[in-house]
């Protein structure tokens, strides 16, 4: 499937818009993770257990994202986007949306 945050995708044209798709995905870190990202941010810099656990977080929604286009019928996802938040102070959601669209190869 083709995911891309431009309208557009060279060498196709949109032949069908599906609508609106998401995934969402919310995550919490560990209380070990927790307590190391706390004496990490006394010191400063990278938090990389929280980079970690966002990484991971984002593709696991943009996988979700697919295979809410592809039950749509979607062959693509144009104008792909994430959003994040916080619920409470131990967990974030992190969502990735955009347009489901059937994309045929330009001929010519």
């Amino acid at each position: 499937m083709i995911v891309t945050t431009t309208e557009n995708v060279k060498g196709y044209r949109v032949a069908e818009v599906k609508g609106q798709c998401f995934g969402v995905v919310v995550r919490s870190r560990g209380l070990g993770g927790n307590v190391m990202a706390g004496l990490r941010s006394i010191v400063g810099g990278e938090i990389t257990e929280y980079t970690q656990l966002l990484e991971e977080a984002r593709r696991h929604a943009i996988d979700r994202m697919v295979e809410n286009a592809t039950a749509m019928g979607a062959n693509g996802v144009v104008m792909m986007r994430f959003d994040s938040s916080e619920i409470g102070q131990t967990m974030s959601e992190i969502v990735a949306y955009g347009t489901a669209v059937v994309l045929e190869a330009e001929t010519g």
